[in-house]
C-alpha cells in the first residue's frame, strides 16, 4: 500500500500491530477478509453481474452464468482499479514484443537479462522499474518528469501531515476536470536508483518498428518487454445499458450520486470528493455520505 498502516484501515477495524508499516498486498486481501466477516450483509461471491438495466423504478441486475436481482438502489462499489489503462502510444499496437500492463507484473526474475521499457511515472511505474534494474536493463520512459514526495517530514509519516492538516478529506473533487497525477512516496531509494541511472530516465519513445524502439532524439534499439504502469479507469461497462456512463466509461456522477439515475450511486472513484477518495483510508467517508442519501432516496420512493 501507498499509505501505513495507521492511515489505511476502514471504519471501525484497525490494522494493528505496527501503526508505522505499509502493508503489503497478501495482509491487505487478510484484512478485508476479516472486515467482510464482521458485516452483518448478504455477499455474494462468483455473482458479476453482466448488465443493470431501470424500468418503472427498479434497476434489474442480470448476473453472469443466469440470474437476476432486483433492488430500488445501486451501489457501484468497485472502485477505480478495475480497468487498466492502455494508452494509444505510438507504434505499441505494432509492437513485437512482450507487451504487460502493471497488473500482471508479480516478480523480477522472468525479465532477467532482457531489455526492459516501464511506461510511467507514478509509484507502480517506479517501483516496479527500480526492481527490475537488478536483473534487467530498464528505461523509465514518462511524459512529464517524476515527482517526489519525502515519505517523511519533520520526523512524521507524509500521511500524518495530510490528515492533520486536513488536506486528506478536503471536497475538492467536484471542482477537478482532470485529476492531478500523485507523487512518488520516497524514503530516499527510490530518488537515488533514477538518479544513478537504474532505472534510466527517457522520454516516451516516439515510434516502433516490430521490437526496434524509436527514442526522441532517434536513437533506435531492441527492446524485449514493455510494460505499462499507466494506471486504471473503473470497470463499469455493466452499465452502460443505463446511459450512466461518459464517452469514456468513466461514470457520469457528483460526489458519489449519478447524474442519471436518483437511485444509482458509487464507492472508491478517483477524487469522488476528496483525495484519499480511492484509498482504504478515505472511503469510508464517502460510503457514509452515499448511504446517507441512498437512504433519504429510498424513504421517498
Amino acid at each position: 500500500m501507498f499509505s501505513p498502516a495507521g492511515y489505511s484501515a476502514l471504519p471501525g477495524l484497525p490494522f494493528g500491530g505496527d501503526l508505522d508499516r505499509y502493508p503489503h498486498r497478501d495482509e491487505v486481501v487478510t484484512y478485508l477478509l476479516r472486515y467482510a466477516d464482521r458485516l452483518d450483509a448478504d455477499i455474494r461471491t462468483r455473482a458479476r453481474v453482466r448488465e443493470v438495466r431501470f424500468a418503472g423504478g427498479t434497476f434489474t441486475l442480470s448476473l453472469e452464468g443466469g440470474g437476476q436481482l432486483a433492488t430500488r438502489a445501486v451501489v457501484a462499489a468497485s472502485g477505480t482499479f478495475g480497468r487498466p489503462y492502455r494508452p494509444d502510444l505510438p507504434g505499441l499496437k505494432g509492437y513485437g514484443g512482450t507487451l504487460l500492463h502493471a497488473a500482471e507484473y508479480r516478480t523480477p526474475e522472468r525479465f532477467t537479462g532482457q531489455r526492459v521499457v516501464v511506461v510511467g511515472a507514478g509509484n507502480s511505474a517506479v517501483q516496479i522499474a527500480a526492481e527490475l534494474a537488478g536483473r534487467a536493463r530498464v528505461t523509465l520512459a514518462a511524459r512529464h518528469p517524476v515527482r517526489f514526495a519525502r515519505r517523511r517530514v519533520l520526523g512524521r509519516d507524509l500521511h500524518w501531515w495530510l490528515k492533520r492538516t486536513g488536506i486528506d478529506a478536503l471536497p475538492l473533487g467536484r471542482f477537478l476536470r482532470t485529476p492531478p497525477s500523485q507523487p512518488v512516496i520516497d524514503d530516499g531509494r527510490y530518488r537515488a536508483a533514477v538518479a544513478s541511472g537504474a532505472p534510466d530516465r527517457r522520454p516516451v519513445f516516439t515510434g516502433i518498428d516490430g521490437t526496434k524502439v524509436t527514442w526522441a532524439d532517434g536513437r533506435t534499439e531492441e527492446v524485449d518487454t514493455i510494460l505499462l504502469a499507466t494506471g486504471y479507469r473503473p470497470d463499469l461497462g455493466h452499465l452502460a445499458p443505463l446511459g450512466a456512463l461518459g464517452i469514456s466509461g468513466n461514470p457520469r456522477h457528483r460526489e458519489g450520486m449519478s447524474l442519471t439515475h436518483p437511485g444509482l450511486a458509487y464507492v472508491g472513484l478517483e477524487w469522488q470528493r476528496s483525495l484519499s477518495s480511492n484509498s482504504l483510508r478515505g472511503v469510508g467517508r464517502d460510503a457514509e455520505r452515499v448511504a446517507r442519501r441512498i437512504a433519504a432516496h429510498l424513504s421517498r420512493a
